[in-house]
C-alpha cells in the first residue's frame, strides 16, 4: 500500500488538518496509510514512498460528521500527544464508513480523543489558576506592563489567552511560556515565539504581602495533602511564590491542629445580641415603648431600632435598615423589607430592586434626595440555600411588630403623601389588606391621619416578571409613580 505523508504547518494547525483530511477522504486513503508530520520536523516516515502532501488545488466537500466531532478535535489537537492527528483522522474515517459509530459513546477511538481533550481542558484551567503577574515599568504607557511566566503541558496559550483578555481588559500584560508567548496591549492580542525563564521579572515588592496573606489563611485543621496536590500539582510549584511556604506549613499543621484542640471551643460572639433593652428618655416601668418612640428624633429612632427584638427576624439579620431622606420630606416611599444587599450595607433600596427604583426615579425627573425612603419591615428575613440568602416574606405578626417604627417615622417626617410599594407596605399603611393588582395607580387615604397613599407594585415584582411582559409592566409602573410628581419639589 502506498504511504502518504501529510505535513501540517504547526502543532495546532486545525485548518490544515481539516483540509488535508478532506482530500485524503476524497482519495479513499485509509488511516493506516497516512503519516502525519509537522513543517519544522521534516524527517517524515523512513519507509514512506510518497513524501508530499495530497494535492489540494481542488476544494473537496466537507464530510458529514456528528456534532460532537468538530469541537472535540478543536480541543484534542492542543495536546502534545504525537499520534493525535492519526487518531483524529482514524475516527473521522470510521465515522464515514460506519455511520452507526456516531451513537457509540464507548468507542475506543472516541474515548481516547475525549481523554486528550479532557487533559487539555484541565491544563487550561490550571493556567487560569496559577499564572502570577509581576509589574514591570517598560516606559510604553501610563501603567506598568504585568508579566507572568508559565509552563503549560500542552499547546494551550492561544486557546487560553481570551480568558485573560476578558479578565484583565484594562491592564497591559504578557504571559511568557517556553513554546508561545502572548501579549495584550489594551486593544489587541499578539503572539510571539517562546521565551526563557530568565526573561520573566523577579519578585516584586507586593509579593511579601501576598505571602503573609497566604500564610494567615492556611487552616491546618482542613489540610488534605493529596487533595491539595491534585488541585495544585507539584510541577507548578516552582513558578508559584507561595510554594515556598507550603512545605513548612504542612510540616507544622499537625502540631498547630493539636494546639487548637487543646485550646478548646470558644464562645462565638454574635454581631447583634439576642435581646437588648430599649433605652428611653423617661424612667419608670410604666413608660411604654410606643410612648418612647413618639418622643424620639429620627437619629434616635435609627439607633434604637438596631436593638429591636420584638420579632425573631432581628436576631439573624446583620443590622436594622432604617429609613433615609430629608427629615421633613413632602413625599415618603415605603417598601416591604431590606434585601441581601441592604442588610449588608445598612441602606434602603441599594440592591437590584433599588437600582430599578433609581432608574424609574431618574426617568421621572425626580431627585431621590428630596423624598424619604423606608421599609415596612426593618430587618432582612431570609432562608439559606447553598451559599445564598434567599428573601422570605415577613409574616403578618412580624410586620405588625415593626409597625410602631414605621408609624414613628411618619410622625417625625410628617409627609404630605406616601407611596406604598407592594402589598406588605400597603397593608401596614392602610391597616387592612389591599389588592395591589386592582388598586395600583390609585390614591387611598389613611383612616388615622388622612394622609394620601399611592398604591403600586414593588420593583422586585417587575424583576420577577416574564421577559415578554416586563417592558409593559415597567411602563405601567412608571405611570403609577408619576401620580406622585406633584409632591416632588420643583
Amino acid at each position: 500500500m502506498l504511504s502518504r505523508t501529510t505535513e501540517l504547518a504547526s502543532p495546532t494547525d486545525l485548518a490544515g488538518f481539516r483540509q488535508a483530511a478532506r482530500h485524503l477522504l476524497a482519495a479513499q486513503v485509509p488511516p493506516e496509510a497516512v503519516t502525519w508530520t509537522l513543517a519544522y520536523a521534516r524527517d517524515g516516515d523512513l519507509f514512506a514512498q510518497d513524501i508530499t502532501a495530497p494535492a489540494q488545488t481542488t476544494p473537496c466537500p466537507p464530510p458529514q460528521v456528528p456534532a460532537f466531532f468538530p469541537p472535540l478535535c478543536q480541543t484534542a489537537i492542543l495536546h502534545r500527544e504525537p499520534r493525535r492527528f492519526a487518531l483524529m483522522y482514524r475516527l473521522l474515517w470510521r465515522l464515514q464508513h460506519q455511520p452507526q459509530l456516531r451513537h457509540d459513546t464507548l468507542d475506543p477511538d472516541r474515548s481516547a480523543l475525549e481523554d486528550l481533550a479532557r487533559v487539555v481542558r484541565r491544563d487550561m484551567h490550571k493556567m487560569t489558576a496559577f499564572v502570577r503577574f509581576r509589574p514591570v515599568a517598560d516606559g510604553q504607557g501610563p501603567t506598568p506592563l504585568h508579566i507572568a511566566w508559565f509552563e503549560p503541558d500542552h499547546h494551550i496559550v492561544e486557546a487560553t489567552a481570551p480568558f485573560f483578555q476578558r479578565r484583565f481588559t484594562n491592564m497591559r500584560w504578557a504571559i511568557l511560556t517556553p513554546d508561545r508567548c502572548v501579549q495584550w496591549d489594551g486593544t489587541r492580542l499578539t503572539f510571539q515565539p517562546g521565551a526563557h525563564r530568565d526573561d520573566a521579572p523577579p519578585a516584586d515588592a507586593g509579593e511579601p504581602l501576598w505571602l503573609t496573606y497566604y500564610e494567615h489563611i492556611f487552616n491546618p485543621a482542613r489540610l488534605k495533602v493529596k487533595m491539595m496536590e491534585r488541585e495544585m500539582p507539584r510541577r507548578y510549584w516552582h513558578n508559584l511564590p507561595e510554594a515556598a511556604l507550603i512545605a513548612p506549613l504542612v510540616a507544622a499543621a499537625h502540631q498547630r491542629s493539636g494546639a487548637m484542640i487543646e485550646q478548646g471551643p470558644q464562645d462565638m460572639a454574635k454581631r447583634l445580641p439576642k435581646s437588648l433593652p430599649l433605652k428611653v428618655s423617661a424612667p419608670g416601668p410604666e413608660h411604654h415603648m410606643a410612648e418612647s418612640r413618639a418622643t424620639m428624633s429620627l437619629p434616635q429612632l435609627r439607633a434604637a431600632c438596631q436593638h429591636c427584638r420584638d420579632c425573631p427576624i432581628g436576631e439573624h439579620a446583620t443590622q436594622a435598615v432604617f429609613g433615609e431622606g430629608p427629615a421633613h420630606a413632602a413625599l415618603m416611599v415605603v417598601g416591604e423589607q431590606p434585601g441581601d444587599q441592604e442588610d449588608l450595607r445598612g441602606h434602603p433600596f441599594v440592591g437590584p430592586a433599588g437600582q430599578l427604583f433609581n432608574r424609574a426615579v431618574a426617568e421621572l425627573g425626580w431627585d431621590r434626595q428630596q423624598f424619604y425612603v423606608t421599609n415596612a419591615v426593618k430587618h432582612f428575613k431570609y432562608e439559606v440555600r447553598g451559599k445564598r440568602r434567599m428573601h422570605k416574606t415577613a409574616s403578618q405578626a412580624e410586620a405588625d411588630a415593626c409597625l410602631p417604627w414605621l408609624q414613628a417615622e411618619i410622625a417625625q417626617v410628617k409627609p404630605k403623601a406616601i407611596i406604598a410599594l407592594g402589598a406588605t407596605a400597603a397593608r401596614q399603611l392602610m391597616g387592612r389588606p389591599v389588592s395591589v393588582t386592582k388598586m395600583h395607580g390609585q390614591w387611598l387615604r389613611r383612616d388615622e391621619d388622612g394622609l394620601p397613599v399611592l398604591i403600586t407594585l414593588h420593583p422586585s415584582a417587575l424583576l420577577r416578571a416574564q421577559d415578554d411582559a416586563r417592558a409593559a409592566a415597567y411602563k405601567q409602573w412608571l405611570a403609577d409613580l408619576s401620580h406622585a410628581t406633584e409632591h416632588i419639589p420643583a
